[in-house]
């Protein structure tokens, strides 16, 4: 049975077999891609071994993507459409010829067409796919292929005024391919690039999209023509989340369920009218990234210690606080992933369920069937659970059954806001929580925060000048840090993924005495610290002492925070 020559080449140099060579035939047949995108995709080698055996194959050089500088005037030339489509991109003029990256050197029409368009002479090279999808987003912008097809496609195509009615073209272009096509880019960037939102933000000349990745915001490029198709965009990701896409005028929430590179993503779509059109906030949460254990969490040995114990208790409550986005829902999941054993049963009350926990029964508010923290939580307590999580205690009846609940055999996790732990106290209080019920409920408070990682690839250690060491208070232990250059697998930020910092203390007796005299945080604070209670700046500096992060971040992410 003939083969591809890239199967050929690869069978007669023994690095696959006759089988799998059948096999990926019959796959890439199946799914209508090309054996080399089998062949990488379903790890039978790696992508750059599979490069350079093309790149033999046709006599041009295998190059690595970075060594090559992108004359952008080239790109003005052709449309971006064909040349994404041909996994081409010319990058460079030299010697009266011009210089092509191509992932695909065998397809020798594709190399012809562009060496008519550019009426030139042209020197091919050989580079892996990946790297030149990578580099044609960053050119191109997101989407760009689709963009430049409803451009051709749709030259009549008017966006609505904000006050008309989503009318039938708007429907129409919704509907179309190339438009579903740009959308599920959007996302699929959004998924491969880890960001937990995506702000799609339209302004008077120009649509923005923003991916949070890390806590941060990247604005990503988008092709020129984008805002152009702003309506039928949003209308798009309005029919996917099951929104009412006629309606402009009011805050609209919806949900988008997604199978993306072999994991389920659940979207989160919240749409707000603005001055100059809707704004949406997608919020992604994958369903099998982010379940972590107790030791995934980052915590110092003595801190881990702690937390495992002030966990495995029979009753009473354990609160974690910090502002949104801190880490507090993981933290405490994998505090449930800990404890769950088969002769306990746990259920949770969530707004919303981040991810499955298996084994767990977890609740979902709904305020508009009535379902409210509070009343979910009263029934819960009528089903014989052993350990209840509160997503958050937002006001006095939830926390006062909270309470209730632990003073009745149930340990109850949950969360507050506030920026240290011992100001959590404080705040119950503030709520209308009698200090006697607090100080009979309460087990063990913890802060955290989430810091960024510097990057593996491009990581330095480096001494800390005088300067930064007096103006964020640097302890004088700690004598480097370490800082990211940048680099691809950063995306140049110097940083990749996030690691917490955390304030941990019991309520011991002593803490318990100072609940019933409703002494102040500050109070409260001084003592958790003459127990040993380190506080997020100094898990911090111990960060930046590890190696994991930077001065600058620990800076950032307590800001708020006292040091005394």
């Amino acid at each position: 049975m003939a083969h591809s020559p890239l199967l050929d080449r690869l069978q007669t140099e023994g690095l696959l077999t006759e089988d799998q060579c059948l096999n990926v035939m019959a796959e890439a047949s199946r799914r209508g891609e090309s054996v080399e995108s089998v062949i990488v995709g379903d790890s039978l080698l790696e992508e750059e071994s599979v490069a350079k055996v093309l790149a033999d194959l046709s006599g041009y050089r295998f190059v690595q993507l970075e060594e090559l500088t992108v004359d952008r005037e080239l790109l003005q030339k052709i449309p971006s459409r064909f040349l994404i489509q041909k996994q081409l991109l010319p990058v460079v003029s030299s010697n009266g010829s011009i210089v092509v990256a191509t992932a695909d050197p065998l397809d020798v029409s594709a190399l012809d067409d562009l060496k008519f368009l550019l009426e030139t002479e042209i020197e091919a090279v050989v580079v892996c796919r990946s790297e030149l999808e990578k580099l044609a987003r960053l050119v191109y912008g997101v989407g760009a292929e689709s963009i430049d097809q409803l451009v051709e496609e749709k030259d009549g195509f008017q966006v609505l005024e904000e006050g008309d009615e989503a009318g039938e073209g708007t429907l129409e272009m919704a509907e179309d391919q190339a438009l579903i096509r740009f959308v599920n880019q959007i996302l699929l960037e959004a998924v491969r690039d880890r960001a937990s939102d995506v702000h799609i933000e339209p302004f008077e000349n120009r649509l923005r999209i923003r991916y949070r990745i890390d806590g941060v915001l990247h604005e990503t490029q988008l092709p020129a023509q984008t805002k152009r198709f702003q309506s039928a965009i949003i209308s798009r990701i309005k029919i996917m989340s099951g929104l009412d896409i006629a309606e402009k005028r009011v805050p609209q929430d919806g949900r988008i369920k997604l199978h993306v590179f072999g994991r389920d993503v659940d979207v989160r779509v919240s749409v707000i009218p603005t001055l100059t059109g809707e704004d949406i906030v997608l919020r992604l949460l994958d369903q099998q990234g982010n379940a972590f254990g107790l030791n995934d969490l980052g915590m110092a040995e003595d801190t881990l210690e702690m937390f495992r114990g002030l966990i495995d208790q029979p009753n009473g409550i354990f609160l974690v606080t910090g502002p949104t986005g801190s880490g507090k829902t993981t933290s405490l999941y994998a505090a449930l992933s800990e404890i769950l054993t088969p002769e306990i049963k746990v259920v949770t009350l969530e707004d919303p369920v981040e991810y499955r926990l298996d084994g767990v029964n977890q609740i979902q508010v709904n305020l508009q069937t009535g379902l409210t923290f509070a009343r979910g939580l009263r029934s819960i307590l009528r089903h014989d659970p052993d350990v209840v999580l509160v997503g958050e205690i937002r006001d006095l009846e939830t926390a006062e059954i909270a309470v209730q609940a632990s003073l009745t055999g149930h340990f109850v996790f949950s969360t507050l806001h506030t920026n240290d732990a011992p100001s959590a106290i404080p705040r119950l209080v503030d709520m209308g929580v009698e200090p006697y019920l607090i100080s009979s409920s309460l087990e063990g408070l913890m802060a955290q925060r989430l810091v960024r990682v510097v990057c593996d690839g491009c990581r330095e250690m480096r001494p800390i000048s005088d300067e930064i060491r007096s103006g964020g208070g640097v302890p004088d232990e700690v004598q480097t840090e370490p800082v990211g250059i940048g680099c691809e697998s950063c995306r140049g930020t110097g940083y990749r993924g996030r690691r917490g910092i955390y304030e941990l203390t019991a309520v011991n007796d002593e803490v318990k005495d100072l609940v019933i005299r409703r002494a102040p945080a500050g109070e409260i604070r001084t003592v958790c610290r003459s127990h040993g209670m380190r506080t997020l700046r100094e898990d911090g500096w111990d960060k930046v002492r590890e190696g994991v992060t930077t001065i600058e971040e620990v800076l950032r992410v307590t800001r708020t925070d006292r040091e005394t």
